[in-house]
């Protein structure tokens, strides 16, 4: 396990909870964009495949979280999208 592949995916994990809480409160989404959270999303399950095939070690449970967070702040943008199209 590298404590610098721990060390970016916290600081990276770091700012999807915000992300998300301004999601929740606003119910505004507009500037996000899906498609990097798409693209975000399939690097992170790329992370867990290479772990999970070749070196499984605890960061594994980072990279899942990462998903989680980003996948819940990809399925918010979806879900408050129509209220952005009638503003």
């Amino acid at each position: 396990m590298s404590i610098f592949e721990a060390g970016m995916l916290i600081c990276f994990g770091i700012s999807w909870p915000i992300s998300i809480a301004k999601s929740i409160r606003t119910k505004v989404v507009v500037g996000k964009s899906p498609l990097f959270m798409a693209i975000l999303c399939l690097g992170y399950a790329s992370g867990i495949a290479h772990k999970w095939l070749y070196s499984r070690d605890p960061v594994i449970a980072l990279y899942t979280l990462n998903l989680l967070l980003v996948a819940t702040d990809l399925a918010l943008y979806f879900k408050y999208l129509p209220r952005a199209a009638r503003a």
